[in-house]
C-alpha cells in the first residue's frame, strides 16, 4: 500500500509541475540547457561527459602503468626462475596492450564528442 501511495504522490507532483516545464521549454536550447534552469549547474552536458571520460581513462591508464610496474618488479625479483620471468613478461605485455587499448578508446571518444559538439553547435 505504501508503494502505491508513494507512486501516486510522485505522479501528482510531476503532473503539477508540467505547466512550469512547458513555460520553461521556450528558453531551453535544444534540451541542452535544462541544468541551468533547474539550478544544477552551468556546464554543458557534452563537456561534462567528456570530463567523465577523461577521468575514467586517466584512472584506467594509471592501473595499466601499475600493472607494467608490478610486472617489472616481479621480473627483477624472479632470481632467474623461468616461470616467474615468464609470468612477469606476460604481465608487462598485458599492461602495454591495455595502455594501447586505453589510448585508442580515448582517441575514439574524443573524436566522437568533438563531432557531436560541432554538429549540434
Amino acid at each position: 500500500m505504501r508503494k502505491i501511495t508513494t507512486g501516486l504522490a510522485t505522479a501528482a507532483g510531476l503532473l503539477a509541475a508540467l505547466p512550469v516545464f512547458a513555460q520553461l521549454g521556450t528558453t531551453v536550447n535544444q534540451g541542452l540547457g535544462y541544468a541551468t534552469i533547474v539550478g544544477w549547474g552551468t556546464q554543458d552536458l557534452r563537456t561534462t561527459i567528456m570530463l567523465i571520460v577523461n577521468i575514467l581513462m586517466g584512472f584506467l591508464g594509471i592501473i595499466a602503468v601499475l600493472i607494467v610496474l608490478y610486472g617489472g618488479f616481479k621480473w627483477m625479483t624472479a632470481q632467474g626462475n623461468e616461470d616467474q620471468v615468464g609470468e612477469a613478461k606476460k604481465m608487462i605485455i598485458a599492461g602495454i596492450v591495455g595502455l594501447a587499448v586505453i589510448f585508442a578508446a580515448y582517441a575514439i571518444a574524443s573524436f566522437v564528442i568533438q563531432q557531436l559538439v560541432s554538429a549540434t553547435s
